[in-house]
Formats: structure tokens, C-alpha cells, sequence
């Protein structure tokens, strides 16, 4: 690597530490959320450094002053909510495929199915179905629910981070190495750019009451909420601040 390369690395990793580690300590002390979305952030900024603790602080963290229901009332922040947990599993499962890749050394072609299908696997069965047992009930009904909400997500996030590794890893070849750090740099710059082609779609489900946005535990006190029937972000038993979503592929018209 050359030296001006190198030292974007350092500052990079760097910066992504220190964002990590500030959005984990403002979860802990000030900022009130689900389970699931303490896992979407942390891999966000894992993936995403500095440029996610912006979103963070932008659209989630809670202000001084007003509750945290009332700061992600407005559609782009629920919006915001909706692609964060959208693009936190789908995100994981290509980069996780991509190791699988260059470990069994597969050919070109044949590494872009099986990340597709490492993303399916992770964003479908493990965030989406997985992390809403509570709220369904039975896994296969969660999967059957959340299977349209999630595959469109999923492919407009691939419109964006496929695009993108193949370009960066051409000028970058070492960056096929999961074990060298341009990997997780290319990798980074990719799931960045996914945020720009999946973030209208999941704008449009969250407007169209097909997904949840951004979520918020109820208030100290406050009776939990009956959940709703359809696309819970969740998967628990807390409602979400947005429309109530529909039952998966039946979008309002």
C-alpha cells in the first residue's frame, strides 16, 4: 500500500473507533432503543465509522429536553430507521460471504450469487424473521410476513454496495483479503453507498405503511402497545412512531 493510502486507513479506522465507541456509551446512558436496533448501530458504524455517527446523532440520538419518541417522529428519520436495519443484516451477510469467497477461492460470477445469498440468509431469516419471533409467534409466519418488505430492501441494497466492490476491489485487488485492512475499507465505502440507493425505497415502505421506521421503547410507566399486524422493524412488543405497516405485499394503493 502506498503511504497516503496507508494513512487514510489510520485515520479511517481510527475515527471508526472512537464513533463506535460513542454511540455504544450514548445507547447505554442516554439514548433509548430496542434490542435490535442496539445491534443495527453498532454494525453500522462498525461498517460505516464517522459518517454513521452523524446519521446517529442526526436521526436517533436523543436530544436533551424531549423524548426520543417525539425527535424520530418525522418521516425521514423513520425512514432513516427502516434502511439502518435494513442495511445492518443485509451488510453483514455479503461481507461475511465475501470471506467465504476468497477462502474457497471461487471464480468471478459465483462470488457475487453466493454474497447475494449470504444477504438473503442474514437480512431474511436471521434480522428480519429471527428477531421478530415475538411478535408473530412462529418463525415461518415471520418469514412469510416480512419476505417482500425485505427482499425489496435487500436487492436495492445490492444496487449499490455490488456496483461498488467490484469497482474499488479492481483498483484495490488486495482488498479481496478479509484478513488485510483494505478489505474492510472497500467493504465500508460500499455499505455507504448502499445507503444512497436503499434509503428511497425504504422511505417510500415507511410513507406506504409496508415497514416501521425508527423505534422507541414505550415511556417509563407507560403501557406497552399491542403490537401491530404487519411489518414490525422490531419484532417485539413495543409499537413504533409511523404509520402501521401492512401485511407484506399488500402496500396501500
Amino acid at each position: 500500500m502506498g503511504s497516503a493510502l496507508s494513512i487514510v486507513l489510520i485515520v479511517w479506522y481510527g475515527l471508526t473507533v472512537l464513533s463506535l465507541a460513542y454511540v455504544i456509551y450514548d445507547m447505554a446512558t442516554n439514548t433509548p432503543l430496542l434490542g435490535v436496533m442496539r445491534l443495527a448501530w453498532v454494525l453500522i458504524l462498525l461498517y460505516t465509522g464517522p459518517v454513521g455517527l452523524v446519521v446517529y446523532i442526526l436521526s436517533c440520538r436523543k436530544p436533551a429536553g424531549m423524548s426520543h419518541a417525539d425527535f424520530i417522529k418525522p418521516h425521514w428519520k423513520q425512514a432513516v430507521g427502516s434502511m439502518i436495519h435494513c442495511i445492518a443484516g443485509d451488510a453483514t451477510g455479503i461481507i461475511i460471504a465475501a470471506a467465504l469467497v476468497y477462502s474457497l477461492g471461487l471464480p468471478n460470477g459465483i462470488d457475487l450469487i453466493v454474497e447475494y445469498v449470504g444477504a438473503f440468509i442474514v437480512g431474511l431469516f436471521i434480522f428480519q424473521a429471527l428477531f421478530m419471533l415475538n411478535m408473530y409467534g412462529n418463525y415461518w409466519t415471520a418469514v412469510r410476513k416480512t419476505f417482500f418488505a425485505e427482499t425489496v430492501s435487500m436487492n436495492m441494497v445490492m444496487v449499490g454496495m455490488f456496483p461498488a466492490m467490484i469497482i474499488l476491489k479492481h483498483f484495490l485487488p488486495a482488498g479481496d483479503d478479509p484478513l488485510h485492512p483494505l478489505f474492510w475499507f472497500i467493504m465500508s465505502m460500499a455499505t455507504l453507498v448502499s445507503a444512497f440507493t436503499a434509503y428511497p425505497i425504504n422511505s417510500w415502505m415507511v410513507g406506504r405503511g409496508i415497514k416501521h421506521g425508527m423505534m422507541s421503547p414505550p415511556e417509563k410507566g407507560a403501557p406497552a402497545p399491542m403490537p401491530s399486524r404487519g411489518h414490525d422493524m422490531a419484532g417485539m412488543d413495543h409499537a413504533a412512531t409511523g404509520p402501521p405497516p401492512q401485511e407484506s405485499g399488500s402496500a396501500q394503493t
